[in-house]
């Protein structure tokens, strides 16, 4: 599933549309506005950006639902698996939250 993950990631990412949409989302992410999740959202930590992390979220709960229709596996189960590329690639300093509610910087 791992190698798989990776596949639809990148397609993952064209979803969410093109330079505009990443050099939003890194920005946001250098702000601090929001924060990258264990289960593979994003969260607002800043209330303007609320919009922009529930579009980015829709987006990746389609994603997310689209690989549990092929795989066979739950809703949250698919989302870890994303996190955790997801987290590996972030850009460093961005905010993450921990399954307890902490937050740390990468």
């Amino acid at each position: 599933m791992r190698r798989l993950g990776k596949t639809f990631l990148a397609l993952g990412v064209l979803i969410l549309s093109g330079p505009a949409r990443a050099q939003s989302l890194d920005s946001l992410r250098a702000s601090g506005a929001v924060g990258e999740r264990f289960d593979g959202y994003l969260v607002a930590r800043d209330a303007g950006a609320q919009g922009f992390v529930d579009q980015v979220n829709a987006q990746r709960r389609q994603i997310y639902r689209q690989r549990v229709a092929s795989q066979g596996v739950g809703v949250d189960q698919v989302g870890m698996v994303y996190a955790k590329e997801i987290l590996a690639d972030v850009p460093p300093g961005t905010w993450l939250q921990q399954e307890d509610g902490s937050w740390a910087r990468k």
